[in-house]
């Protein structure tokens, strides 16, 4: 398809664990807020010709999207980022060129929108990169660093993943990557025969919540060790068996880690919570899974410890998802579709066309009213030059003050809810799709299941 050069440049540099290692990617993770605000910062203040970027983090990779200034060069901008992580993350430019993906245009809108609908995902159907992807884009809106072009994109990729979920099933059969770790666990606990179903988790995030739910789903007994204890409290009261949870401070680390066969980490912490100096020799082997990056289990010097990471969970996962593969077809049928509806919305999105349809709406109107006057002879033929001047005249002052005013608002996010609402005043909506009715900005909500 070939593009209007006033439509937005879309540009996406994605690193994932297809492409690269654990050891690499948990040096690119960014778990804190005010760090994630400094490295948007940094692409805002040394690469003029992005518009607009947000950054997604999580296990399985690290990505930035943007929207590029028309005339922008691709490879300049990738060259630009690749510099920027590789000084902000003290690592070589030529390792991470290695492993980069670079998408433009379409193919980046495709991206994403695949991305989103966790078609390129670890564990293909999980839920939990959706809702990722929202508080990434929401940060990047608060703090000022997207606007409208990252807006359309991203909303139109949560109607998207909507979609592919509702009419192909793939989330109906609950894979993750939590719950895949779960279920190795407890084959592990059936080969080696142990009776006692006790776990340690540390950590209360969205990860540590999942695997607890899978092990009370599993008649476990969960011990959690965290810092918020209303956070906990809260988390409580969505449990079907709140009598099996406990909850220390992880400050009480020292006095459990040596309890537990099984332990579950997953918090976002970049440095270890678990350190071999903890460690204590005991009677009984011990099974741990550490599910975050940066990784938060220092490699156990102790024997008798196996320690299961994110990447090494990903036989385990293939195996989970093999009978997916229909539904992972029907799901790159929906975004590949979805990819030009997307370019089709954002061309009737924009303000030029809208002014032109204004004045050619008026001008049809006054020649109709005209053609009226002169047949039913209301004005004499001759006159007909002189009042199309007038009319003419009159619908150009009428449209001025509009005209004006969408120019001005055109670069805003809410140009695109205006544009919908003027269309659908005048009946301008070709396509008989108002897109934008569902659309709220703030709330980064798009067509709620």
């Amino acid at each position: 398809m070939e593009l209007e050069t006033h439509l937005s440049k879309y540009f996406t540099l994605a690193f994932t664990h297809k492409s690269m290692s654990l050891e690499m990617r948990e040096k690119l993770a960014i778990n804190s807020p005010i760090m994630l605000k400094e490295f948007l910062q940094t692409i805002k203040n040394h690469c003029p010709n992005i518009k607009e970027c947000m950054v997604l983090s999580t296990c399985n990779r690290f990505e930035i999207y943007a929207s590029l200034k028309h005339g922008a060069n691709t490879h300049e901008q990738k060259s630009a980022l690749l510099k920027i992580l590789a000084q902000n993350k003290k690592m070589s430019v030529s390792d991470l060129e290695k492993c980069v993906l670079i998408n433009t245009d379409e193919s980046a809108v495709h991206h994403v929108f695949s991305v989103c609908s966790s078609l390129d995902s670890l564990v293909v159907g999980e839920t939990q990169i959706t809702g990722q992807m929202k508080n990434a884009y929401k940060f990047a809106f608060e703090e000022k660093f997207c606007s409208k072009d990252l807006t359309r994109l991203l909303h139109f990729a949560f109607k998207c993943a909507a979609k592919v979920r509702n009419l192909t099933g793939i989330s109906k059969q609950g894979v993750s990557i939590s719950s895949v770790a779960v279920k190795e666990a407890l084959s592990i606990f059936e080969k080696e025969r142990i009776k006692d179903k006790k776990a340690l988790v540390i950590g209360l995030g969205e990860m540590a919540q999942l695997v607890i739910k899978h092990l009370l789903n599993k008649q476990f007994e969960v011990l959690i060790l965290g810092r918020n204890a209303a956070k906990f409290e809260d988390f409580v009261k969505e449990l079907e068996e709140p009598k099996k949870v406990g909850f220390q401070n992880v400050e009480n680390l020292n006095a459990y880690i040596n309890e537990y066969e099984l332990l579950f980490c997953a918090t976002s912490s970049p440095n270890f919570i678990v350190r071999n100096s903890m460690l204590k020799e005991t009677i009984f082997r011990r099974f741990w899974f550490d599910l975050a990056v940066p990784r938060n289990i220092e490699k156990p010097t102790l024997n008798h410890i196996f320690l299961y990471s994110v990447d090494d969970l990903e036989p385990m996962v293939k195996e989970n998802v093999g009978n997916r593969q229909e539904s992972r077809t029907k799901a790159y049928e929906i975004v590949g579709l979805a990819t030009m509806e997307f370019y089709q919305w954002i061309q009737s999105l924009e303000v030029e066309p809208l002014i032109k349809d204004l004045r050619e709406l008026a001008r049809i109107s006054a020649q109709k009213e005209l053609q009226k006057a002169l047949k039913k002879r209301y004005v004499p033929k001759e006159y007909e030059g002189n009042i199309e001047k007038i009319l003419h005249n009159a619908f150009n002052t009428f449209l001025h003050h509009p005209t004006i005013a969408l120019k001005k608002n055109a670069q805003k996010e809410e140009s695109d809810v205006l544009v919908g609402a003027i269309k659908n005043l005048f009946n301008l909506d070709k396509s008989n799709a108002n897109h934008t009715q569902n659309l709220n900005l703030y709330k980064c909500e798009y067509y709620e299941e």
